[in-house]
């Protein structure tokens, strides 16, 4: 195969060698060699990692992806998937956050992940709901019999409740009103959308939410997948009880 010269120029751009990109992509050094001088691709989650440290999109490094993985039907609107939540490179949901400037909407029954992937999530859900971006939670109802048969099935020390309530107290923390609002019907299901990108994660069986299966979209038409989903957070919203303020 041909070497990537696109990726040989984008690392020189960014001052690192190969085992720069490698330890910051938690790969062999040959690994990322191989990518340069060989063409070689790399697995999807390498990928995402090598263009979020080049800072780079994935198809400008690897433009035969786009070429070999183009889609003109339905499913052109998935932008990657994953066996589970724990499986998506962190600095995809960071990032995605950092570049929206319309709506960050956390439709996640605890979304508890969040502060423990971004030490400065507070700081940084600020300046987004200061700035005028529309940001809100909805996170799930503690108190109902739903969210006590789900904590049965985790059979985990940390319940669902203790988590929502960890958020509920981070959330305190930002220096900006954040609407909250409480439901079950999203039980079995997390989305998080960003401008027009979403993160979908559909738990499994009795798996904790780290477990779900996940998947990354991208808008591209009216009423697709994406548009779906938009609908299901809003109307979620609409039917939500707004949390007390002052009980965690």
């Amino acid at each position: 195969m041909a070497r990537n010269d696109g990726l040989r120029q984008a690392m020189v751009t960014a001052g690192l060698t190969a085992s720069d990109l490698a330890e910051r992509c938690e790969v062999d050094a040959k690994t990322v060699e191989r990518w340069v001088s060989r063409g070689r691709v790399p697995h999807p989650r390498s990928r995402v990692r090598a263009a979020a440290v080049l800072g780079k999109d994935v198809g400008v490094l690897w433009p035969e992806i786009i070429r070999r993985a183009a889609k003109i039907g339905t499913d052109r609107e998935l932008v990657g998937m994953y066996p589970r939540r724990a499986d998506l490179p962190r600095a995809v949901f960071r990032e995605a956050i950092e570049r929206a400037q319309s709506r960050i909407w956390f439709g996640g029954y605890t979304s508890y992940f969040v502060w423990l992937e971004m030490p400065d999530a507070a700081t940084t859900l600020a300046a987004k709901a200061n700035a005028g971006v529309d940001l809100r939670f909805m996170l799930g109802d503690p108190d109902s019999p739903v969210t006590a048969e789900r904590d049965r099935l985790e059979a985990t020390p940390l319940t669902l409740a203790t988590r929502i309530a960890m958020t509920r107290a981070e959330i305190g923390k930002v220096d900006a009103p954040l609407p909250v609002r409480l439901s079950d019907r999203h039980i079995a299901m997390s989305v998080w959308v960003f401008d027009d990108e979403a993160i979908v994660a559909t738990h499994i069986g009795s798996g904790l939410g780290q477990d779900s299966v996940t998947l990354h979209l991208r808008r591209a038409q009216d009423g697709g997948v994406f548009d779906r989903y938009v609908e299901h957070f809003e109307s979620l919203w609409a039917d939500g009880r707004p949390a007390d303020p002052q009980k965690h």
